[in-house]
């Protein structure tokens, strides 16, 4: 389990400013549902040019809606020029801190809140990939994050961008590239001396008891509670090897987007925090 602070859980479970609202000024939209990590950042300003509200929404793990809550928190009131001064390491403090790997929620909420401005100043569309360098395809990263990710927070190796902005978490084509970008940022740094090659991922054997627990785990904790949010639920049904057997529960369990949910949310954070063979189906109604 991860070591959340009492602000943070505090965060998540009664997040603030949560919703849509109506002609917003700007808009920005960073991550996706294929990635597990979606954040929607809305806000309008007043007669003096400051943020009088903002509303966002958000798809993902505690502290992803926890980081975007604390972010609305420390830019209402603001100008946006010292909105867009905010960086990741404020939203992490505001929150007292959070676990290393899951400091790419903080990023998130920056990247939306940039993303927002620019489509209020300079019209640009609220998803900022759209003309971006994508260099992570698993999780839609681009350079420019990744780059912004590196100076802001001092990164100096490929575990530390994955847990920044995870970018390189997935099929590790793109490592490479972000060994790169960390060369050229250390380059102009005088020189700091980065890993040219990411540490290998040490997969634990497991029993089938502990990989039970671990599914569990991660189901209460990463998927379930933005089920329940809309009514629905999903049980472990069984394991049989790296195939997960789940029933989607309320409803998720009539709803069209359950195949979507199961491969692209479901599975995807389970080979995250689980395993990489990992395959999940749905358990088969009796006929």
């Amino acid at each position: 389990m991860w070591d959340y602070t009492d602000k943070t859980m505090e965060h998540f479970h009664n997040p603030r400013n949560v919703g849509t609202m109506e002609n917003p000024d700007g808009v920005g939209e960073v991550g996706s549902l294929a990635c597990g990590d979606a954040l929607r950042l809305m806000f309008k300003l007043d007669e003096d040019g400051k943020i009088k509200d903002v509303k966002f929404q958000t798809f993902g793990c505690g502290s992803a809606i926890a980081s975007s809550s604390a972010l609305t928190e420390l830019i209402m009131g603001k100008s946006l020029e010292e909105a867009r001064k905010v960086t990741n390491q404020e939203i992490a403090d505001f929150l007292g801190g959070l676990p290393e790997q899951k400091m790419h929620c903080s990023v998130m909420g920056r990247d939306a809140l940039l993303a927002a401005i620019d489509n209020y100043q300079k019209g640009t569309p609220a998803d900022k990939k759209v003309d971006s360098n994508v260099v992570c395809n698993c999780f839609g990263v681009s350079e420019q994050e990744i780059e912004r990710a590196v100076r802001e927070n001092g990164l100096v190796s490929i575990e530390e961008v994955t847990n920044y902005t995870k970018a390189g978490g997935g099929c590790a084509n793109c490592h490479d590239d972000i060994t790169k970008i960390l060369g050229r940022v250390a380059r102009e740094a005088n020189g700091v001396e980065i890993l040219s090659k990411p540490p290998s991922k040490k997969k634990k054997r497991m029993t089938n008891i502990q990989k039970i627990q671990l599914i569990q785990e991660t189901l209460e904790r990463e998927i379930r509670p933005s089920l329940k949010k809309d009514g629905g639920d999903i049980e472990l049904v069984d394991l049989d090897g790296d195939t997960v057997v789940v029933s989607m529960r309320g409803t998720c369990s009539r709803c069209k987007m359950a195949e979507f949910t199961l491969s692209d949310v479901v599975e995807a954070k389970l080979r995250e925090f689980v395993s990489d063979d990992i395959r999940v189906v749905e358990e088969e109604e009796e006929s």
